[in-house]
């Protein structure tokens, strides 16, 4: 039986269960868990009241002789700039902006790696097809490259503040930034090799 607490807010139905059951689930045959290889093909889910969902027809077989792990691991860093245009031509400095930037990328041989140079207002969540048509009041652009170390990253955002003295007039408001990426991969290992324990705390 799944039901909820009155007044917690949400709704428990056939249709909601339905989603939970088949959320990330590939082979309801054999639905991989901790303790047990799950069999939800043949469940059945039935309404037997407001916020009562009876579930039956779900089996198990033997537990899985692996077990997922996500493991952290670094890979590389991000640099970021921004700076700002505003007034008239403001996308035009902006677009400028961006073509220097890329010319610089290029000299530094960095213009090969993965990178995003967007115009804020304009571009940066639609892509280009959008927002072509309008002529914003101000802009902010946004540089950011996937580097290999964190000097690398570093000069991304100097390149960008270097177009206060170097770049097209107007821009202000420049910002810096570099962080780490730590990325994530899933990984079986053998059951033995996992040590569990239970510590308990008392206060």
């Amino acid at each position: 039986m799944i039901t909820k607490l009155p007044g917690t807010g949400g709704r428990v139905d056939r249709l909601t269960c339905t989603a939970q059951l088949l959320y990330e689930l590939e082979d309801p045959q054999r639905y991989l868990q901790p303790d047990v290889v799950a069999d939800f093909s043949r469940v059945q889910l039935r309404e037997v009241g407001p916020d009562r969902v009876e579930v039956e027809g779900a089996s198990g077989t033997a537990r899985p002789t692996h077990l997922k792990a996500t493991l952290g691991y670094r890979e590389g860093f991000i640099g970021e700039g921004q700076i700002s245009y505003a007034g008239p031509g403001a996308r035009a400095r902006g677009e400028l902006a961006l073509a220097v930037l890329e010319r610089r990328l290029q000299r530094l041989g960095m213009d090969s790696m993965e990178h995003r140079a967007e115009l804020i207002g304009v571009n940066a969540m639609h892509g280009p097809a959008l927002g072509a048509d309008r002529e914003p009041y101000e802009v902010r652009l946004r540089l950011a490259v996937r580097c290999t170390t964190r000097a690398q990253a570093e000069k991304v955002g100097q390149e960008v503040e270097a177009l206060y003295l170097n770049g097209p007039a107007g821009g202000g408001g420049v910002t810096q930034s570099v962080r780490e990426v730590v990325a994530a991969a899933s990984a079986l290992i053998p059951r033995e090799a996992v040590r569990t324990e239970c510590h308990i705390l008392e206060l």
